[in-house]
C-alpha cells in the first residue's frame, strides 16, 4: 500500500494518490491532473477511483478530467447530485483497492453531501481516513457554504455528529489526511501540519471536545468572509467544465500592446503577477498586482472579477503556470498576457504606477520627507488582535476594496501584513483607485516587530 499526498501551498490544498497492488485512487485531485498520471505510470499502476469527498467550493476539481482520461469511476459520498456520471456510493460502502480496501463514511456538515474516506490494509485493519473538508488538523470545514436550504447552524450540527458517530469511534493511530492546511478559507482556524491522527485530534480538536452546544455556536461566529468564486466553482464542480488543456489553448496567446491596450478598453481586468522588484516596482496603470511566489491562488479568487475578461502581465516563461493556477479555481476568461511584458509597454509610451517599498524604519516616527504617514494593517482580525502598529488602521485585504471609499486618498499611507504579500496586492489596489501616496513596509509586521523603531500594542486574545 501507497499513500502520496501532493500538497499546493498556493491553495493550500491537499490531493491524494493511494495505491495497492497496482490499482490506484485518487483523492480530490486538482484540475491539471498529469501528475497523478504519471505517478500511476511509474508505478505500474490503474487508476480506478477518482474519490470526491464534496462540490468543492475553493478550486475546480479534476476529477472528471482524470476520470475522461483514464476511465476510472468518480466516487460521490450520499446525497450527492452531480450533473454528470458518477458512482454514488451509500453509507458504509466498501471499495476494492487490490488487497485494501476503502470505506465510504457520509460525514454532512461542511456540505450535506461531504463524505471521507477510511483505507483499511491487507487485513481489514483501518490505517488512513482522507476527511476531505470534514475534519483538518484542528479544525473543521465552515458549515456556512452551499448546501441546498439548510442554514449554518443545522450544518454544523450535522457536522458535530458527523465527526462523533463516523471519525470518533476510529482508533487513535488512524492517519488523518485532510483537504487543507493553514492558509485555507474553507476553515478559520486550520494548523499548519499537512496530516495529524484520530488520537491527536481527539485531544484538542473542538469537534472532539467541546459539548454540541459549545462547537455550533464556536464554529459559526466569526467565519472569515468566504470569497464570492467559492459558490460559483462549487456549482461549476456540481455541473461540469471544460478539460484544462482546451483552456490553455484558447487563453495562452501573446498579445501585442496594441491588442493589449484593446482588451482593457472592452472592460479586461489587468492582473500582474511577476516577481516584484524593490525598492520600486512598476505596474501598468490600472493593474492588480498578485505575485505569483505566494498564495496566488487564493487572493486570486479574492480579489479579481470572476465574470471579466482577463489580461496577464507575467515574467517570461510562467504565462502557462499562471493559466494552469487561475483555472484551479475556474477563472477560464483569460484571453492573453502581453507579450514582451513591461518593456514592450514602456516602449510604447503605456501609463504606469510605482509600487514604493520602504524599511520599517523609514517610518519609525510616523513621517516621510516631513509628511505624516498613517498606517494601514491588511492582516486578518486574529492577526490584528495579537499585535500591530499603535493607530494603525485596519482593513483585511478581503475587505479592501469595498472600504476604499473610507479612506482619506488625502493621506499619505504606510501598509503591512505579516510578510510583505498581502500588503503589496493592497498598494496596487489603492493606486488603482488613485491614491497617490502609498508605501508597502517590506517584511511586513515581522521586520516591524523585530525592529522595534515602530511603536507596537501587543494585546493578546485569551
Amino acid at each position: 500500500m501507497k499513500i502520496h499526498q501532493f500538497y499546493t501551498a498556493c491553495l493550500a490544498q491537499a490531493s491524494y494518490y493511494i495505491d495497492s497492488d497496482g490499482v490506484a485512487a485518487v483523492v480530490d485531485p486538482l484540475r491539471d491532473v498529469d501528475t497523478y498520471l504519471e505517478m500511476a505510470n511509474q508505478n505500474n499502476a490503474t487508476i480506478r477511483y477518482v474519490l470526491v469527498t464534496h462540490f468543492h467550493a475553493d478550486f475546480v476539481s479534476g476529477h472528471i478530467e482524470l476520470a475522461d482520461r483514464t476511465g476510472a469511476e468518480i466516487v460521490f459520498g450520499p446525497e450527492a447530485t452531480p450533473g454528470y456520471p458518477a458512482h454514488i456510493a451509500t453509507q458504509n460502502e466498501e471499495l476494492p483497492l487490490g488487497s485494501c480496501s476503502i470505506r465510504v463514511l457520509h460525514t454532512p456538515g461542511h456540505t450535506i453531501e461531504s463524505a471521507c474516506f477510511l483505507l483499511s490494509d491487507e487485513k481489514g485493519n483501518p490505517n488512513a481516513v482522507f476527511t476531505g473538508d470534514t475534519l483538518f488538523v484542528g479544525d473543521v470545514g465552515r458549515p456556512d457554504l452551499l448546501s441546498g436550504n439548510l442554514d449554518a447552524n443545522e450544518l454544523a450540527s450535522r457536522l458535530y455528529d458527523s465527526v462523533k458517530n463516523q471519525l470518533a469511534p476510529l482508533p487513535d493511530h488512524v492517519i488523518v489526511y485532510p483537504g487543507h492546511g493553514a492558509g485555507s478559507a474553507c476553515g478559520k482556524d486550520l494548523g499548519s501540519a499537512n496530516q495529524t491522527t484520530i488520537g491527536e485530534q481527539r485531544s484538542y480538536n473542538p469537534a472532539f471536545v467541546q459539548t454540541k452546544e459549545a462547537f455550533v455556536s464556536g464554529i459559526v461566529e466569526g467565519q472569515p468572509l468566504a470569497p464570492s468564486y467559492f459558490f460559483k466553482d462549487a456549482m461549476i464542480n456540481k455541473q461540469g467544465y471544460e478539460h484544462l488543456d482546451t483552456v490553455l489553448q484558447r487563453s495562452r496567446k501573446p498579445l501585442s500592446v496594441d491588442a493589449f491596450e484593446q482588451e482593457i478598453t472592452l472592460g479586461a481586468t489587468i492582473l500582474d503577477t511577476r516577481k516584484v522588484t524593490y525598492p520600486s516596482h512598476k505596474i501598468i496603470c490600472g493593474s492588480l498586482y498578485i505575485g505569483l511566489d505566494g498564495q496566488f491562488a487564493i487572493w486570486a479568487g479574492a480579489l479579481v472579477p470572476f465574470d471579466k475578461p482577463l489580461v496577464l502581465v507575467c515574467d517570461p516563461g510562467t504565462e502557462e503556470e499562471v493559466i494552469t493556477r487561475l483555472s484551479r479555481i475556474g477563472y477560464d476568461r483569460c484571453v492573453g498576457y502581453l507579450e514582451n511584458g513591461m518593456e514592450a509597454w514602456e516602449a510604447k509610451g503605456g501609463a504606469v504606477s510605482m509600487i514604493f517599498s520602504i524599511k520599517e524604519e523609514v517610518v519609525s516616527e510616523h513621517m516621510i520627507d516631513g509628511q505624516p504617514v498613517y498606517f494601514l494593517d491588511v492582516r486578518k482580525p486574529s492577526e490584528f488582535e495579537t499585535g500591530h502598529v499603535s493607530g494603525a488602521v485596519h482593513v483585511p485585504l478581503d475587505q479592501l476594496t469595498s472600504k476604499i471609499p473610507l479612506l482619506d486618498k488625502e493621506r499619505c499611507y504606510a501598509v503591512y501584513c505579516a510578510g510583505g504579500y498581502r500588503s503589496l496586492i493592497a498598494v496596487s489596489l489603492l493606486l488603482k483607485e488613485n491614491f497617490k501616496c502609498v508605501y508597502n513596509i517590506i517584511g511586513g509586521f515581522e521586520a516591524i516587530r523585530s525592529g522595534f523603531s515602530l511603536p507596537v500594542n501587543h494585546e493578546v486574545i485569551q
